[in-house]
């Protein structure tokens, strides 16, 4: 077996990304409740009490919410930075002290045969960061809030097999629509999160249309339309000369269901 990829669901509602290798079951993200998870699991033939261990992105609740009690539930270890830990421990509850694992951003480390990468992001939170997962010659990336890609970001993240990336909102649903400016300045910012033109621009940028799997993470449901995201980005990714039909594979991740499991 390679390793296995299902985003649970993904959403400002939530958010939570499940990863299998031979040897280790994981999941990035824990936004919904305990039990949503368990079911979310179950839904794809997982049962909970095998997860092996979570990564934290950041301190949101809609990556969080249901971290504690998975944790003490089934005694998983929870690993995620210093900054994010100081900012959600009192929002997670009390956990055994050998759950509770602080990884540096930008240093690798490894579980079982998964290697794994925090790297920076630019969102409001403490210290946010995306995940790059390594199996083998499969490479992953998880990056599901940011407001801004910096050349950095783009150089680590080029050459996965798969991308689970922020595209959540349409640039001008956003600007029209009915949201508080102070909400709509927040969003649109550099610690915010990325329309659908920028999911589309890195990935023009990033992409070697070798066969990788794109899908679309945290969309808006105020302000995005899943088909025009797939549009919005498919237009940027067909100017670099890919023909997203036959060398990418373009799909969606949804707010109440999973996807399909990928398999790599």
């Amino acid at each position: 077996m390679g390793i296995k990829f299902c985003s649970l669901s993904s959403g400002s509602n939530g958010n939570c990304q499940y990863i299998e290798t031979d040897r280790v079951r994981v999941l990035v993200d824990a936004g919904f409740s305990g039990k949503r998870i368990e079911n979310l699991l179950s839904s794809i033939g997982v049962c909970p009490s095998t997860i092996d261990c979570m990564f934290i992105t950041h301190e949101h609740r809609d990556h969080i919410k249901g971290a504690g009690v998975l944790s003490r539930r089934y005694d998983i270890p929870i690993f995620a930075n210093e900054g994010t830990w100081t900012n959600m421990s009192n929002k997670i509850g009390e956990l055994r002290d050998k759950n509770i694992n602080i990884i540096q951003t930008d240093k690798d480390f490894e579980i079982g045969d998964l290697g794994i990468l925090p790297f920076k992001v630019f969102h409001d939170a403490y210290e946010p960061v995306g995940y790059i997962l390594y199996h083998k010659d499969i490479k992953i990336t998880i990056m599901t809030d940011t407001g801004w890609v910096n050349n950095e970001i783009r150089n680590k993240i080029k050459g996965s097999s798969l991308y689970l990336l922020e595209s959540n909102h349409d640039v001008n649903m956003l600007k029209y629509g009915k949201y508080p400016w102070y909400l709509k300045k927040r969003i649109s910012s550099t610690q915010g999160h990325l329309s659908n033109d920028d999911a589309g621009e890195i990935l023009s940028q990033v992409l070697l249309g070798k066969g990788e799997i794109i899908l679309l993470a945290h969309l808006s449901q105020e302000n995005n339309i899943p088909s025009l995201a797939q549009e919005t980005v498919g237009k940027f990714v067909k100017k670099s000369g890919i023909n997203t039909q036959k060398d990418i594979t373009l799909d969606l991740t949804y707010r109440d269901r999973p996807t399909k499991v990928y398999n790599l």
